[in-house]
């Protein structure tokens, strides 16, 4: 019985308990890159692949010897290197996108996992209720929201605003049956946030800091890099009070900010989901479109602020967290996902099919087709374009009258093309 859902929820520890949630999130830590660096260690020097099982009697033993490791619930540990098997086996997977295992730095975001078994929940009234997790005893949290299934794990984490607890829930739940809605396609952009193929309005992200914060945020970032010089020369890099201070405000303000970009993104990818059946979006590589423009003090590259700019806001509008969870959420509804190649989108006129990137002069915000005359908002005419091929690929009726796009091919391709050399079956 696996966990199906997620719950996560506002954690309120009384001082004590968090001065030992913070100790606990540190030694997790140590423990993951300490694991992390035997079975590296291992592989390099004998091929030899080690596993959790194997690790959590050295864990018995090292609870014993160490008391930073025994002082950390035994739960935790063995929840950790589980993880650790996890890490590894989608690395090993190819048809998941995950990198090798990492090592998390001290700046990484505390996280302290619990299995199932271990922890105890009881409601207190309508707005409140505790945890009971071991060797901490109960933990007050806001209940914003019912646990509506069977605890299957825990995790205590600590963002900028204070610490959660999150509830890995079984709820038996089995995906909708088909919603037999409509069809759309969605240009996901930077302008225009999402632009929908059946509206005639895009949909625009709230800014998500605003214009005081953004200067606070500006002010905050001067004065810890000046705080940060100042350690190094007479602290010997040793963090000050004030500048720990700093860094908690700017952790504020970041997550004040992720907050409210992911709050705008469950609500775009639920309502998509639920009013849509078959939902086409482009197939988007983000790492390589927020590639950095490369530039040296000497050797200062071209548009490089501007480059950096254009990455930050593609990365504000999170593409790749939009089509995760219109993955799950997709299912969940009873609709499907479709994602169509990303090729020539935004140039191919959504009336005739013409490829021209004159239609869209300066990548400006109107589309004017240089074949047909067509004209309209340049994102809807994409979106149009992606619910065209997402018929197509996804299986639906084809509109009969849309004709193939045609490609025209720039001269140089062209020469390219005629001064190839023939395969050598050809005549």
């Amino acid at each position: 019985m696996k966990a199906d859902a997620g719950r996560k929820y506002r954690a309120y520890p009384t001082g004590d308990q968090g001065q030992v949630l913070t100790g606990w999130g540190h030694t997790a830590r140590a423990l993951w890159n300490v694991a992390l660096e035997q079975r590296v260690y291992l592989w390099e020097q004998r091929r030899y692949s080690l596993r959790s099982g194997e690790q959590c009697k050295q864990l018995t033993a090292a609870r014993t010897e160490l008391d930073w490791i025994g002082d950390l619930p035994a739960q935790t540990g063995q929840q950790i290197l589980r993880s650790l098997d996890h890490a590894y086996d989608n690395f090993w997977n190819p048809e998941h996108p995950a990198r090798f295992p990492a090592r998390k730095k001290r700046g990484h975001r505390l996280s302290i996992p619990f299995p199932g078994q271990a922890v105890e929940v009881r409601k207190l009234n309508r707005h409140w209720a505790e945890v009971r997790l071991p060797k901490l005893g109960w933990l007050r949290f806001r209940l914003s929201r019912a646990i509506g299934g069977t605890i299957r794990n825990a995790t205590l984490s600590r963002d900028g605003n204070g610490w959660h607890i999150s509830f890995g829930v079984h709820t038996g739940r089995k995906p909708d049956a088909p919603n037999g809605y409509a069809t759309c396609g969605v240009d996901f952009g930077v302008a225009a946030s999402a632009f929908v193929s059946t509206e005639t309005t895009p949909r625009l992200m709230p800014p998500s800091l605003t214009t005081k914060e953004k200067k606070r945020l500006k002010a905050l970032e001067q004065r810890k890099a000046r705080q940060i010089t100042y350690a190094k020369k007479h602290g010997g890099g040793k963090y000050g009070r004030r500048l720990r201070t700093t860094i908690a405000q700017i952790a504020s303000l970041t997550t004040r900010r992720g907050n409210r970009r992911r709050d705008f993104t469950h609500k775009l990818t639920t309502d998509l989901a639920k009013s849509h059946g078959l939902i086409g979006i482009e197939d988007l590589r983000v790492k390589n479109m927020t590639k950095s423009a490369k530039g040296t003090t000497k050797v200062p590259g071209k548009n490089v602020r501007a480059k950096a700019g254009l990455n930050r806001s593609i990365l504000d509008n999170t593409p790749g967290e939009r089509r995760r969870q219109l993955e799950y959420k997709a299912r969940m509804y009873g609709s499907v996902l479709v994602a169509v190649p990303p090729f020539h989108t935004s140039q191919t006129c959504a009336a005739c099919g013409q490829v021209d990137p004159e239609s869209r002069k300066g990548c400006g915000r109107l589309f004017a087709c240089t074949r047909c005359g067509h004209e309209d908002d340049a994102d809807h005419n994409a979106s149009v374009e992606i619910e065209a091929r997402t018929r197509r690929t996804g299986g639906s009726e084809i509109n009969s009258t849309r004709s193939i796009p045609r490609v025209r091919v720039p001269a140089t391709s062209r020469r390219r093309m005629r001064e190839a050399p023939k395969p050598a079956h050809a005549s």
